[in-house]
């Protein structure tokens, strides 16, 4: 079992909790939840699938590059992953890019 605070795998036992070697998070067992998968929504909370068109709803700077990606930008067949940037897209014009979903709407 690894921490679900961290991801470490280390961990030992201590009145009843385990306890994380790295960051010193303390869980029970039953309170770890398995199996369950992940809900992505958008920022209006509407459910995205992988293969969903959505609009980015304000603008945002590009990491590493002067330019900005324009609120109103259309981007088609997402595909979603367990990240901090849970989309994963091509953008024309920027290419590979991950973006949260935080910052665009379903179509």
């Amino acid at each position: 079992m690894v921490c679900p605070s961290c991801g470490f795998e280390y961990h030992y036992e201590e009145d009843g909790f385990n306890v994380c070697s790295s960051c010193q998070f303390k869980w029970k067992d039953e309170d770890v939840k398995t199996g369950e998968e992940r809900v992505y929504k958008d920022a209006y909370g509407n459910i995205l699938q992988d293969g969903d068109t959505v609009m980015v709803i304000k603008n945002l700077k590009v990491k590493g590059s002067k330019d900005t990606l324009k609120q109103g930008t259309k981007v088609t067949n997402i595909r979603l992953v367990d990240a901090d940037h849970d989309i994963d897209c091509k953008i024309p014009g920027f290419g590979n890019m991950s973006l949260k979903s935080d910052f665009v709407k379903k179509i």
